[in-house]
């Protein structure tokens, strides 16, 4: 007995031990596997190379969501494929000083597009390069309308023979719910100011008042005014000369015999048509060739531009700094990831620009189409408290900067915008939905008793009464007034003069400057450098206010997301119903509004004005 009671125990130690070695091998390959990860080496750059610039998706300022969870949406093929403009400029800039890199290719087939301000800032950084003296070359199967206005500022652009260049203007079609509401039996109470706020429309018609049809034509105009200059400038063209393309390429395709390649050749929209292996012949002569791949020396922006980051933060060393606070997305309550605004995470990054020594001055770079009042109003008193402070406020413009995105504008020391940058829409409204003649139509009625006459009122299930429709709709006066004051203070105008050019009206950037709800027009960088004149600094930085990240946050970023995918990449019918959901997304995101716009006694100021 006591024989098999020592094998036993001899068995028991010998599980126990490689148990422990087991358990330790674990946790060195964990630990091995956080620590490259965190290491993050940086690439190799080849002595000389083209930089390629191949942007996936949306260009955006700022990536939405949480960093794990983008990481882990985008390798199942679940979330919103985007690129960041600031990683593509910086690169951009970067290679221009590099000698190692001798040329710029863009690489188009993933891109879906972005607002016409996002495409300057852009096409900007490319003529940096461009003046720097090196070559850029764009290749594509074929070119949108977005795609084109980026290729249009390449020294060469070639086109498949099999290609096309698509432009078709710009639109502004919506969804309108009125009459599907209406057979669902829920009454929308709507409460609003403002002649031309259109926000909630959309709920109450079933097709565009001819206030918003005239407001919207004028900056939809204005903005192709402004994309046809810039493509006439940077492929020095006659003035309509894309007006005269697009007019005649249904019928100059056909007497093409369906050769739209041939059609864009002719229209002097590309330099040359040629196939994909004959584009890197071209660039193999710039940069030379790449003995393992057969093709031409590159390195990727996304690679690159942690080289420019790293060389950058080398050199940081208690040199003042302009600090950069980007407002990006609908304006909400509370915490909120990146890619929307929260009042109190942008308000928390604002006071962390504010209280840095070294920070001397802020850019708020305002890419927002508005949301919620109070929201708005904090972010708004956050910046008052920066300005009393003594540090100058610079507001830059993207895409879009209206309604809540204009009121948090309002306090800055100068606004400076793109041509096309859709703001203004100051005005205000609410929207409180009734069910009860749904219920009606089911068989059931609601019926009691209360302690005062407000009691109940705001019961989704009953009518509103009188009493709650003067409350709110006195509200909404209060908070139109209230917005007045704000630009009117901002503005140095008289209450008068904001409410003129207010009442929910969109300006496009060229009428906004005009109005003088704007100061000055120009890029992004032309902001940073007004704000330097302002804090009197030649030698300065600038960087990037963003929330401080979590480890677990901070390891998701270094994670190579090709390793998520392995782990999460769902099989092709998964995949397939994925692409079908992001089909369907301008739906979801109309009935996602509507849940956010129907807090009782909540006031939003938000601009339906996005023109893709």
């Amino acid at each position: 007995m006591s024989a098999l009671r020592s094998i036993l125990q001899g068995l028991w130690r010998g599980l126990d031990g490689l148990r422990k070695f087991l358990h330790l091998v674990f946790l060195l390959a964990i630990f091995g596997f956080v620590l490259g990860a965190l290491r993050g080496t940086l690439p190799v750059i080849p002595e000389q190379a083209a930089l390629v610039i191949a942007p996936e998706g949306e260009i955006v300022e700022q990536l939405s969501g949480d960093p794990i969870q983008r990481a882990i949406d985008q390798a199942s093929g679940r979330g919103r494929t985007e690129t960041l403009l600031w990683d593509l400029v910086d690169a951009i800039r970067g290679a221009a000083e590099d000698r190692r890199i001798k040329a710029l290719v863009l690489d188009l087939q993933y891109f879906s597009g972005a607002g016409q301000p996002t495409l300057e800032e852009l096409a900007a950084a490319i003529g940096e390069f461009r003046a720097a003296g090196k070559k850029v070359i764009a290749y594509g199967t074929d070119f949108l309308q977005d795609q084109y206005y980026i290729a249009a500022h390449a020294d060469e652009i070639y086109l498949d023979p099999y290609g096309f260049v698509l432009i078709d203007g710009y639109e502004r079609y919506r969804m309108f719910f009125k009459e599907a509401l209406d057979k669902l039996g829920v009454e929308m109470n709507v409460f609003r100011v403002g002649e031309f706020k259109s926000a909630v429309e959309i709920y109450t018609r079933n097709d565009m008042s001819p206030e918003e049809r005239q407001a919207s034509l004028a900056y939809l105009n204005s903005l192709w005014s402004s994309y046809q200059n810039a493509l006439a400038e940077a492929r020095k063209l006659e003035p309509d000369a894309i007006a005269s393309y697009v007019a005649a390429l249904p019928q100059a395709t056909a007497q093409a015999r369906g050769d739209t390649a041939r059609v864009a050749l002719e229209a002097g929209l590309v330099t040359g048509i040629k196939s994909r292996i004959e584009v890197e012949q071209r660039l193999i002569e710039l940069v030379g060739e790449d003995p393992k791949t057969g093709s031409y020396n590159a390195v990727r922006h996304a690679d690159y531009v942690r080289v420019v980051r790293a060389e950058r933060r080398l050199r940081r060393d208690g040199t003042p700094r302009i600090g950069v606070v980007v407002a990006s997305g609908e304006i909400l309550d509370g915490e909120q990831p990146p890619g929307t605004v929260g009042g109190d995470s942008l308000a928390r990054l604002i006071r962390k620009a504010r209280v840095d020594e070294n920070v001397k001055a802020v850019v708020l770079r305002i890419d927002s189409p508005g949301g919620s009042v109070l929201a708005s109003e904090q972010i708004y008193r956050e910046l008052l408290a920066l300005k009393q402070d003594g540090k100058p406020l610079i507001v830059s413009m993207g895409d879009v900067a209206a309604s809540g995105g204009y009121y948090i504008a309002a306090p800055a020391d100068e606004i400076w915008a793109s041509p096309a940058t859709i703001t203004g829409s100051i005005g205000i409204f609410a929207v409180v939905p009734t069910v009860n003649r749904t219920l009606e139509k089911l068989g059931v009625n609601v019926d009691g008793v209360g302690t005062t006459p407000l009691s109940g009122q705001l019961r989704i299930d009953r009518p509103l009464g009188a009493e709650v429709r003067t409350l709110l709709q006195s509200t909404i006066e209060r908070g139109y007034e209230e917005f007045l004051a704000r630009v009117a203070q901002g503005r140095n105008k008289s209450r008068d003069q904001v409410d003129a050019i207010a009442q929910g009206r969109v300006w496009a950037g060229t009428e906004a400057q005009r109005i003088g709800l704007v100061d000055h027009l120009g890029t992004f960088d032309a902001a940073v450098k007004a704000a330097a004149r302002r804090a009197e600094l030649t030698d300065y930085e600038v960087e990037f206010i963003e929330p401080d990240l979590s480890w677990a946050q901070a390891l998701a970023l270094q994670v190579k997301v090709r390793l998520v995918r392995a782990l999460l990449a769902g099989d092709e019918r998964s995949r397939a119903l994925a692409s079908m959901a992001r089909t369907l997304d301008p739906l979801q995101r109309e009935i996602e509004r509507l849940r956010r716009f129907t807090t009782p006694n909540r006031l939003y100021a938000y601009c339906f004005c996005s023109p893709r």
